[in-house]
């Protein structure tokens, strides 16, 4: 490594030169290369090794075609991302017990992010993880989406995040999640001091899930986004969101697509916006919003100079061929019709 300075006295620059120890060199080769270069070269030079294998294994997919569980054992101390697909997750099925393959990932003590999406996960899964959870302190991302953990995994899970105080993001949507699994998480945010992002959506947790998650969040001063898209909360559950946005001061997004708000939910969460200072993103899109909401919601915006991002796709009064889509503009927030 060359360093170059200049000499008055001569009109010249110099150049100082820093000799690389190998180690330099191979950490600087290491971190050029892509993923397939850092395995064969990790497999040609025993000497090379360590300076390709950290790096090989420090974002993993356990893949039909990818690493052997052999090889995740022996370098769980350097993965820290990992993602498994179904097919591997399928295979290892075929030797271990479910359970037993989720305790061996978690077994891992420096993972970061753990990838589960599509993995057909089912409640006795979702208790070993919880298990492992109750005693791991470096997992901070958990996607557990499109499985089936249903109200027993949402309980399993509720445990371990009355104690946990790591996990920061957690995905739970699409697992058939009903209103007394929802009741569970519920009750244990009302303690947890960790969680700063839940995903709930794609799930079933109806007006009374909206509910207990409120009566949550009046009391819980850490998460600051709450995805409940698709779960048919209705006028009700937007109330009760409402009354909790009154008085909650951390949630920055909350996102409400599909849900089935119709005018009077609207209504309800504009008189909350008139109370709220917090709130920044706010999606309601898909839900049959019509000219007497949006107008609610407009006439908030005069008022409210904290919400930024306001998503109104897709609702009858910004329907474009009936001739209802407003003309509005706000100077604060961005509206998406």
């Amino acid at each position: 490594m060359s360093r170059r300075s200049y000499s008055s006295s001569s009109n010249t620059w110099k150049f100082r030169t820093h000799l690389l120890d190998l180690h330099e060199i191979r950490s600087r080769v290491a971190s050029s290369l892509g993923r397939n270069d850092l395995a064969s070269c990790a497999l040609a030079s025993r000497d090379w090794n360590d300076s390709f294998t950290s790096l090989l294994y420090n974002y993993v997919i356990l893949s039909e075609n990818g690493p052997s569980m052999e090889s995740i054992e022996k370098y769980k101390h350097l993965i820290q991302f990992l993602k498994i697909e179904n097919s591997a997750f399928v295979k290892l099925s075929s030797t271990f017990s479910e359970d037993e393959v989720i305790s061996i990932i978690m077994a891992n003590s420096t993972i970061i992010t753990l990838d589960l999406n599509e993995n057909i996960i089912k409640p006795e899964g979702v208790q070993a993880l919880s298990e492992a959870l109750k005693t791991n302190s470096t997992l901070a991302t958990l996607d557990l989406s499109c499985n089936l953990i249903r109200d027993d995994g949402a309980e399993a899970l509720s445990e371990t995040l009355k104690t946990n105080s790591t996990l920061a993001t957690l995905d739970l949507s699409c697992n058939l999640i009903q209103p007394n699994g929802v009741q569970a998480l519920s009750d244990a945010l009302k303690i947890n001091r960790a969680l700063t992002t839940l995903d709930l959506s794609h799930n079933s947790i109806g007006p009374d899930g909206a509910q207990a998650l409120s009566e949550a969040l009046k009391i819980n001063s850490i998460l600051t986004t709450l995805d409940l898209s698709n779960n048919l909360i209705g006028c009700n559950g937007t109330q009760a969101l409402s009354d909790m946005l009154k008085t909650n001061e951390t949630l920055t997004t909350l996102v409400l697509c599909g849900s089935l708000i119709g005018d009077d939910g609207v209504q309800a969460l504009s008189d909350a916006l008139k109370a709220n200072w917090t709130l920044t993103t706010l999606n309601l899109r898909k839900n049959m919003i019509g000219a007497n909401g949006a107008q609610a919601l407009f006439e908030v915006l005069k008022a409210n100079l904290t919400l930024t991002t306001l998503d109104l796709y897709r609702n009858p009064f910004g329907d474009e061929s009936s001739g209802d889509k407003p003309n509005v503009s706000d100077p604060i927030c961005n509206i998406k019709f």
